[in-house]
This record gives structure tokens, C-alpha cells and sequence, in this order.
């Protein structure tokens, strides 16, 4: 038999390589420091644990959600928790829709807007998911550069106007991965701006506005004047509440893009199960999740102090669990990735994996598998001065 022609059309998960690599190397019995994939280590708080334990004996929770957007509970719960994060008022019945985590919406609502030949504005390097589900859909890509001089976020003044014109759908993302960018009230003005202009719908990925530190607070795009007139805006609680497992998430913002991305959900799944949705919603009315944080900004300091001792200049980022790290001299971004994981026994993910602009970087993620308090990426930082041939001329 053969598969869809669609499938052709992208390349194989990132994320599945490196799992491949690293099995690998596991498999010599060598003992590695994961500097990989940004699935928070640390425990989903008790509290959310113990209610879901307790909606989950209820038998009620057993059946399908027959709720347009999810259940009332969460939906109600999101909207409280954007009024009291951001000063967003929402419209629970037409302006907020439960995710079955992040990446699924981000997916989705490609699907949801994109026909064959139509364009979407993706940024680059980036999440895969946008792209991969922008060509899977029939559409084609327009790639928006994320470069230093310009602080990782996309000169829109730059983009061809032929593109622009043509396209139908941006995808925006920050906090960012890979590069741990943030942005600005103005920058999101001047994306407002360029949407209304060419008419273009924009999704903004938010997954990471909770991961910030040093007293950093990240805006929602839906704090910008006009942003519900144009855009959405998708949240994920697997980053905010160490969810990752829990597949859980939520679109907001405005209605008709809501409406189609419910529209074309409405035939491939039948929403969360209710146990979890009502824990989640628990989560947002009640916890945080500090004590992770604490940790994460312990690692992020221990990583960049270290790295700079071995002749790196990188700043600490203010958001998100990555560090977007120049290679040395005289390698590639996956020559590098390998002289890490062969030499040093350390995973990173080569800057390739998110894109053409990618490379010269890997990201180097501080979710880091049975590091207990910064031990384990002193011990990464140590292999790489021991280890890796490092000059910088």
C-alpha cells in the first residue's frame, strides 16, 4: 500500500532523531546529561495530581465532553485567569477553545485556514509545527528570518510584499524557542499593523509567557489594541504547570478564527477527558508553579556562567527553558551537536532542527532529567571544558 503523497512533503520529527541518537549512545552504556528536548522534569504539583484523583472517581468524567468548546468549567477558568494575568477580558461562549495541548491548536489551525496554494508567514528558526502542518494542509511557506541584529523577532518591513500579500496566515511565538527572545508591546503593535493591512490572520504561540524570571512578566498578544480583530493566541498548561503528559491547552481570541479551528476539531477529537480539563481548570484558579521556576533559573544561571568561563558572551534570558548558543569556530551546528554527545556525553539539539537560519546554533534546553539542584548541568559545563576542542581563534 502507499501513503498519502502529503507525507512526502516533510521531513521526518526533529525530536524523533535525536531520541534515535541519544538511544544510541545509551545503549554503549555511557551515562549522558540531556540538554534536549524542553519537557519539564519536575513533577506536576501535588494539588493538581490529588484533584484529579478526585475527579476522576466521579463517573460523570467518563463520558464525552458535548460542549462546543470544551468544558465550562476550564473555559470559565481561562477566562478568569487571561482578566487576572493579562487585563483581557474574554467571551467565554465564542472567544476561548480547549486544546488537547498546544501543539495539536498550533497544528489544527493550519488545517482550519490554510487551502492548497494558500501561504503561510512562518518564522525561521522555529517550532516545526508550523511549517510541517502549513505544507501538510496544501499550503505553502514564507519564511520571516529570526536574526541577532534584530533581537531574534521578524523585520516585517522585510517581508516581499508579493508574499504578503499572497499570505493568509502568520505564526508568531514568544517567549521564543529555540532562541528564548521576547517581545515587545511594540512589536506586537507593528504585527497588528502589517495583519490588518494585507488581511492576514495571526496565531500567536504563547506557550512559554509563564517560564520567566528575574521579575520578566511576558505580554499577550491580546493585551495589543486590535489583536482579537486579527489574531489568536494559544497557551499550553504543560510548560505553566508541568503538564506535559496531561495534553492540555487552550486557544483564545477572535471568534471566526475560533470558530473555524472549533469547526474542523469537531471531527477529529471529542475534547479532553473531563477529569483532566476540571483539573486544569483547578490549576488556573489556584496554583503556580514558582518552585520549578526557581530551579530552571538555577540551571539557567549555573549553564551561561559556565559556558561563558569557556569563552561564550551569552546574556540569561529573561523567558523560556532554552539557551540559543553560538557554535565555536570550525564546526557546524550538527558537527557540534555530535562533538557534544560523543565526546562529552552531553545532548543538544543542532539549530538546523528549527530551520535554515538555524544554523551556527544549538539550543540547549534546562529541563534536565534528574538534576536535582544545578548538579547535573555543572557536571555538563565541566565535560565540555574537559572534553570538547573549543578555540576561538
Amino acid at each position: 500500500m502507499q501513503r498519502a503523497r502529503r507525507l512526502n512533503s516533510i521531513p521526518p520529527y526533529l525530536f524523533g532523531e535525536v531520541a534515535r541518537m541519544k538511544a544510541k549512545v545509551i545503549a554503549e552504556g555511557r551515562d549522558i546529561v540531556d540538554l534536549g528536548i524542553g519537557d519539564p522534569d519536575q513533577p506536576t504539583p501535588q494539588p493538581i495530581i490529588d484533584k484529579l484523583r478526585e475527579y476522576a472517581a466521579k463517573p460523570e468524567t467518563h463520558r464525552y465532553d458535548e460542549s462546543d468548546a470544551g468544558a465550562p468549567a476550564f473555559i470559565d477558568a481561562v477566562g478568569r485567569w487571561y482578566s487576572r494575568r493579562f487585563g483581557v477580558e474574554l467571551d467565554t461562549d465564542s472567544e476561548i477553545l480547549l486544546l488537547i495541548g498546544s501543539k495539536e491548536g498550533l497544528a489544527h489551525l493550519a488545517w482550519a485556514m490554510i487551502d492548497p496554494g494558500d501561504l503561510s508567514l512562518i518564522p525561521d528558526p522555529a517550532y516545526t509545527v508550523y511549517k510541517v502542518n502549513t505544507l501538510m494542509a496544501g499550503g505553502e511557506v514564507a519564511i520571516m528570518p529570526l536574526l541577532a541584529e534584530n533581537k531574534f523577532l521578524p523585520d516585517l518591513t522585510a517581508i516581499p510584499s508579493d508574499a504578503a500579500l499572497r499570505a493568509k496566515l502568520m505564526y508568531i511565538n514568544y517567549p521564543n524557542n529555540p532562541t528564548g527572545a521576547v517581545a515587545t508591546p511594540e512589536f506586537f503593535a507593528n504585527v497588528v499593523d502589517f495583519a490588518k493591512h494585507y488581511d492576514i490572520a495571526v496565531c500567536h504561540d504563547c506557550a512559554y509567557s509563564e517560564v520567566s524570571f528575574d521579575g520578566y512578566r511576558a505580554p499577550s498578544f491580546m493585551q495589543t489594541p486590535g489583536a482579537k480583530d486579527v489574531g489568536v493566541e494559544i497557551h499550553s498548561l504543560s510548560k505553566t504547570f508541568n503538564m506535559t503528559g496531561w495534553r492540555i491547552g487552550f486557544a483564545v481570541g477572535n471568534p471566526d478564527i475560533i470558530a473555524a479551528l472549533r469547526s474542523l476539531k469537531s471531527y477529529i477529537d471529542s475534547k479532553q477527558f473531563a477529569a483532566i480539563s476540571l483539573s486544569g481548570a483547578y490549576a488556573l484558579d489556584h496554583l503556580n508553579n514558582d518552585a520549578a521556576l526557581e530551579l530552571i533559573r538555577r540551571r539557567r544561571n549555573i549553564l551561561v556562567d559556565g559556558l561563558n568561563s569557556l569563552g561564550w558572551r551569552l546574556e540569561k534570558p529573561k523567558a523560556t527553558f532554552y539557551l540559543w548558543v553560538p557554535v565555536p569556530p570550525g564546526y557546524s551546528s550538527v558537527e557540534f551537536v555530535k562533538a557534544l554527545l560523543q565526546d562529552a556525553g552531553v545532548l543538544a539539539i543542532p539549530g538546523t532542527g528549527y530551520g535554515t537560519y538555524g544554523e551556527g546554533y544549538v539550543r540547549m534546553s534546562l529541563t534536565v532529567s534528574g538534576d536535582v539542584n544545578g548538579e547535573r548541568v555543572a557536571e555538563a559545563v565541566r565535560r565540555i571544558r574537559d572534553n570538547v576542542n573549543i578555540s576561538w581563534g
